[in-house]
C-alpha cells in the first residue's frame, strides 16, 4: 500500500538550523541558499539586488522546505560583516551555518594592477570571511555545532596570470579554512572550502558574450578554447552541484570532514 509522502527530520537534515550565506542573491551563492532551504534551514540571504528580486528570492526559498530573509550588509565594511552575523544570531538565537561566498574579480597584469582593486578584492574575498567567522565562531563552539563553508575556487589551488589579487585571496581562504578547522575540531565545528572551476552562472554567460565580441570568436569557441580550456570535462559545473555539496557539508553526516579543499572543477586541478 502506498503511503502519503511526509516530511520528516531525516528528510530535512538542516531543519531548525540557521544559515547565513553571503553573496547569495545570484549565482553560486543563490544555488547554495536554495539547497540549504531545501534541506530545511532558515537562510539569511545577503547580496546586491533590487527589492522586487529580493522579495521573490525569499518567497522562493519559503516555498522549498526552509525559510529565508534578507540582510543587505555591505561586506566591504568589516563592521557590517560583523553586524550581519550578529543580526542573524539575534533573530534566530544562533548561527549554525556560515557560508562565505561573496566575491569580486579584477583582471590586469601585476605591474598595472591598481592598488585600489587589490584592496577591494582582498577586503571582500578574504577579509570579510575572517570577520564573519570570527563573529560566529565562539557561539558555535559553545553550542557544540557549527558548519563553516568557504567558497574558494580552483584558484585556491593553482594560479592563472593577470589575477594577482583574486588568486592571493583564494589561497588565503584555503589557509584560513585549515586554521579554523583545527581550532574547531574538538568542538563540533567544521570548516571546509569548496573550490569550483567554471560554474554556469549569469555572470559567466555575460562573460561569454563579451569575450566573443571582443575577440571576434563564436560563443562555442569562447566556451571551448577560452573558458573551458583548462577544464578537462569541457563542461561547466552547475550551481545545483555546488549547492548540493555545500548542503552535505553542513549536515550531521559530514561531521568528520573538516579542513579540506574540495574541488568541483571537472578535473582542472588534477592536471
Amino acid at each position: 500500500m502506498d503511503m502519503p509522502a511526509t516530511h520528516t527530520t531525516s528528510a530535512l537534515p538542516l531543519s531548525k538550523r540557521c544559515a547565513v550565506v553571503t553573496g547569495s542573491t545570484s549565482g553560486i551563492g543563490l544555488g547554495i541558499a536554495r539547497a540549504l532551504a531545501s534541506a530545511g534551514a532558515e537562510v539569511v540571504i545577503n547580496g546586491i539586488a533590487d527589492e522586487r528580486t529580493i522579495e521573490a528570492l525569499c518567497e522562493e526559498c519559503g516555498t522549498l522546505r526552509g525559510r529565508a530573509s534578507y540582510d543587505g550588509a555591505d561586506l566591504f565594511d568589516p563592521a557590517q560583516a560583523v553586524a550581519l552575523v550578529e543580526r542573524a544570531a539575534a533573530r534566530f538565537g544562533r548561527v549554525d551555518i556560515l557560508v562565505n561566498n561573496a566575491g569580486v574579480q579584477h583582471v590586469s597584469p601585476v605591474e598595472q594592477f591598481a592598488p585600489a582593486q587589490w584592496d577591494r578584492i582582498i577586503a571582500l574575498n578574504l577579509s570579510a570571511a575572517f570577520h564573519t567567522i570570527r563573529t560566529a565562531f565562539a557561539s558555535m563552539k559553545t553550542a557544540g555545532f557549527g558548519r563553516i563553508v568557504n567558497v574558494a575556487s580552483a584558484h585556491a589551488l593553482v594560479a592563472s596570470p593577470f589575477k594577482a589579487a583574486y588568486v592571493a585571496a583564494k589561497h588565503g581562504i584555503a589557509g584560513l579554512t585549515k586554521t579554523v578547522a583545527l581550532e574547531g575540531a574538538q568542538h563540533g565545528v567544521t570548516c571546509n572550502a569548496i573550490c569550483p572551476g567554471y560554474v554556469w552562472t549569469p555572470l559567466v554567460e555575460k562573460q561569454i558574450d563579451d569575450t566573443a565580441a571582443a575577440r571576434g570568436l563564436t560563443r562555442d569557441e569562447v566556451i571551448r578554447d577560452v573558458l573551458l580550456a583548462a577544464q578537462p570535462s569541457k563542461r561547466f559545473a552547475t550551481v545545483e552541484e555546488v549547492g548540493a555539496l555545500a548542503a552535505f557539508l553542513c549536515g550531521d553526516r559530514a561531521a568528520s570532514i573538516t579542513g579540506t579543499t574540495i574541488s568541483i572543477d571537472g578535473g582542472w586541478t588534477a592536471q
